[in-house]
């Protein structure tokens, strides 16, 4: 019997697909047979779960006026969705963490237009996930090929500049180079458990100077009267949202000006996925001082924003770098990211970790030119990762995290 046709279809909102049928493609739960190619699972990713894309444009976070205009881009099996690209026509190029401001300057200097633009990302998060998602009982290889097609159909359609695929997993960006995206690479600094029972395990497996300095900076964030409380499902009331909403806006307005979610956003996913949420919130005094939000997969434990109203010695640490540590180990969880940049890290146990996207240009002369320029970029990328890696805080003889 044939194989039913592939069609494909951009809608206006993920609230025009339904919860189960992207919750399939997003975090597929049917076992994968041996040999077979599966980009979007099987891990459980909350940031690609219908939930968390529901709670950004519900709240009004990802929406046109804020300009991310959805385009999510579905395909269809017969009446079956067996594949989804979060997708959204972009009007600037804030909220991405991939930079490219570069490029659209170069181009609209020579007479271009850059915006709008396509973006497959997951808004406002730099976590590394699927970006084509692919319901497990089918070919990812056809599927993803399908959808890549598709994105520089739609690329026409829209008359947009380009397609960005950010933050992609490796698999992915194999496929879509072979799509005729250009390849980009990056780096973040994540935390990996090498079967750590405790923090004091882990630190065992420092040098004794890194050792030294984690307990110190530990002992000296918590001098001034404060203690720490991790918070997840029902224990996160809506006065800690506001609480915690309080330091994302007054760090978020140093940082960027403006920040990028709203008040209603944190209570969306509050309501709709408690079990992926971790605050970790310092107190002091009876108050709450300082927070961070984190979410919980199925092997990575996502560090996201921080935020502060009293700053005291190393309670940043403390609060996104430390305890995240802790809830990973209690957890058994495999991995921590802890969002974008930060060299800093690396005393702390965190190592660099290539990070993909992927660009596909639909003008042949900025496409050569950017071309040329990531080729250089990717290999700078590689070196300064290498240099880093050898800069870790891991005693000499000890296996490094791979």
């Amino acid at each position: 019997m044939a194989s039913p046709e592939i069609t494909l279809e951009a809608v206006p909102g993920v609230s025009e697909i339904p919860a189960a049928a992207w919750d399939a493609c997003a975090n597929p739960t049917v076992t994968v047979s041996p040999g077979s190619c599966q980009l979007s699972g099987p891990s459980y990713n909350p940031f690609v779960s219908h939930a968390f894309f529901s709670a950004l444009e519900a709240s009004g976070s990802a929406t046109l006026r804020t300009g991310w205009a959805p385009r999510h881009l579905i395909a269809k099996a017969g009446d079956e969705i067996v594949g989804v690209v979060p997708c959204y026509l972009k009007s600037h190029s804030q909220g991405e963490y991939v930079f490219d401001r570069g490029w659209a300057d170069a181009y609209e200097r020579a007479g271009g237009r850059y915006y709008p633009k396509l973006q497959v990302s997951v808004p406002f998060t730099p976590a590394t996930g699927p970006r084509l998602l692919v319901r497990a009982d089918q070919d990812g290889t056809v599927i993803g090929t399908a959808l890549a097609q598709g994105l520089k159909a739609l690329c026409g359609i829209s008359e947009a500049s380009s397609v960005h695929v950010t933050f992609a997993r490796e698999a992915e960006w194999q496929l879509l180079a072979a799509q005729g995206f250009l390849q980009r690479t990056d780096q973040q600094f994540h935390w990996h458990n090498q079967g750590y029972s405790s923090f004091d395990d882990f630190l065992a497996t420092l040098n004794s100077r890194h050792r030294k300095a984690i307990k110190r900076e530990r002992r000296d964030a918590l001098s001034a009267g404060v203690t720490i409380h991790q918070l997840a499902g029902k224990d996160i009331t809506e006065d800690a949202w506001d609480a915690f909403f309080d330091f994302y806006m007054e760090t978020g307005s140093r940082k960027w000006g403006r920040p990028y979610l709203n008040r209603k956003f944190f209570s969306l996913i509050g309501e709709s996925m408690p079990e992926d949420v971790l605050l970790v919130m310092a107190r002091r005094e009876g108050r709450w001082i300082a927070g961070a939000i984190n979410f919980i997969g199925s092997d990575t434990l996502f560090g996201r924003n921080w935020g502060a109203i009293e700053h005291h010695p190393f309670l940043h640490f403390e609060v996104c770098y430390y305890q995240a540590i802790d809830f990973a180990i209690q957890r058994r969880l495999k991995v921590v990211e802890a969002g974008a940049q930060g060299e800093h890290k690396i005393a702390r146990g965190y190592l660099p970790q290539t990070t993909y996207s992927a660009h596909y240009i639909a003008d042949r002369g900025l496409r050569r030119a950017i071309d040329d320029y990531l080729k250089r970029e990717r290999a700078y990328v590689e070196e300064a990762s290498r240099e880093l890696a050898e800069s870790g805080p891991f005693r000499k003889g000890i296996d490094e995290p791979s």
